[in-house]
């Protein structure tokens, strides 16, 4: 599967139509993050379970997979388009670590100080190995070296960090535009091999947990620190460090199966196949059979290996629930691509913008509400509960919109400063070719 070769000179711009503005082009995205983080917050908040006749969905579609499997789409199809344009990995690591971090921390941080210990949302374990837990959760791969997320929904950006290391280490070896061939390869490795990768294969006892993610932040601060010369030859030592030990840390250490771990890298770079598609990068048959044959090795490692012990490490009931989630979220994304020209409702989109707090806010919120009813009468029958969810969801909205303004926002701003700064002290050449775009347009930073 060839990349289609860019053109040796732009079209005319006098012939072509004229663009719609960048909200329009961006607003399919911020609507299907929209539905995502809600998804995920309903299914934690068990909306279906309180509509009559609605509690045997979760068994035929689990609404939180298919809520995380539509953001790992969206990422995809943002992440790498975001490097390649800029050709800058340093400032494309500048901006993910203030895009990301901030928002993390003080989701975390508040948890910690509000919520009592010992839940789901609050674990035992930051209090009982305060340093491990720092470190793996600081380095954002917790869920790759055996060590419990600091806040339950963390667990996604683990993914999303190591593809985040891939994306880099094609870039600087210059095989970025081979994004359908790796899309194939990782769902054939889930297809292939199932359940055989070893879940914590090196985490095997807390020693060995400690000695993993020492090594593993180890390499991330010298990767780091490589990278942070934007020198072109230390850039691409450092990118190969990172993109090395995600490999490492996906094949040997997983804490989920491995066929559910090398489905989320085939749809994530599947999500950037469909981006050089719509750019003209990509013929339209190869980058149409690729993701036929993920959507196709998705749905059916599901049927094979998402049963008996799997269905834990998945936290998925049955397989079903599994393969038509995953079925669901891509049905969804090809739908409002096609739709893509067309303007979404805004509150739809507003949500998309503020859906990394809503994600990362609606299960300390949730667990909150828990926690001060108690001692009260349940709330009981239709009005009540749908007084309760429109009273949870108002609130989560609106803390996830003070979060946006005054953590998100201020800080992406300050990275932007800071990647300027950086230009200006330390410039140096980029190391890896730059991806032509024949029609570039703006991105909104993407949500998880």
């Amino acid at each position: 599967m060839k990349p289609r070769s860019a053109p040796a000179s732009p079209p005319e711009p006098s012939k072509s139509p004229p663009e719609p503005p960048a909200s329009a082009r961006l607003g399919w995205l911020d609507a299907l993050r929209g539905v995502a983080a809600l998804a995920v917050a309903m299914h934690h908040f068990g909306l279906l379970g309180k509509i009559p006749h609605a509690d045997r969905v979760p068994r035929q579609l689990d609404l939180g997979f298919f809520g995380v499997m539509l953001f790992f789409l969206v990422s995809g199809y943002i992440i790498p388009a975001s490097l390649e344009r800029r050709g800058d990995v340093r400032a494309f690591w500048t901006g993910r670590l203030f895009r990301i971090y901030p928002a993390v921390a003080v989701t975390i941080v508040v948890s910690l100080l509000v919520l009592p210990r010992g839940g789901q949302i609050v674990q035992s374990f930051p209090f009982d190995h305060p340093v491990l837990s720092l470190a793996a959760n600081g380095l954002l791969l917790q869920d790759l070296v055996g060590v419990p997320s600091a806040i339950g929904v963390m667990w996604s950006l683990t993914y999303e960090m190591v593809f985040y290391y891939f994306v880099c280490a094609l870039f600087v070896r210059g095989w970025h535009r081979n994004s359908a061939p790796i899309a194939v390869g990782f769902a054939s490795v889930a297809l292939v091999l199932g359940t055989w990768l070893p879940i914590g294969g090196i985490s095997v006892d807390l020693p060995a947990t400690r000695h993993l993610v020492a090594v593993a932040g180890i390499v991330v601060l010298m990767a780091m620190a490589c990278i942070a010369t934007a020198r072109p030859d230390l850039t691409r030592w450092g990118a190969l460090l990172l993109g090395g030990l995600g490999l490492v840390l996906i094949t040997v250490n997983n804490r989920s199966t491995g066929f559910e771990t090398m489905l989320i890298f085939a749809t994530m770079f599947a999500g950037t196949v469909l981006y050089r598609l719509e750019h003209g990068l990509l013929d339209r048959l190869p980058a149409l059979l690729c993701c036929a044959f993920v959507v196709v090795a998705g749905v059916t490692v599901g049927y094979l290996y998402n049963r008996d012990t799997a269905l834990w490490h998945t936290w998925t009931p049955s397989w079903q629930s599994f393969s038509l989630a995953y079925l669901a979220a891509w049905a969804l994304f090809a739908a409002a691509m096609l739709l893509r020209r067309r303007r979404f409702p805004r509150w739809l989109s507003g949500l998309g913008t503020i859906s990394f707090s809503v994600y990362l806010l609606h299960g300390p919120l949730m667990y909150f509400v828990g926690w001060r009813l108690q001692g009260y009468p349940p709330i009981v029958g239709p009005t009540g509960q749908a007084a309760l969810t429109l009273g949870y969801l108002g609130a989560l909205v609106v803390l996830s919109y003070l979060s946006y303004r005054l953590v998100e926002i201020p800080f992406q701003r300050l990275g932007r400063r800071v990647v300027r700064a950086l230009d200006r002290r330390f410039p140096a050449p980029a190391p890896g070719p730059r991806e032509p775009a024949p029609r570039p347009e703006p991105v909104s930073a993407a949500g998880v």
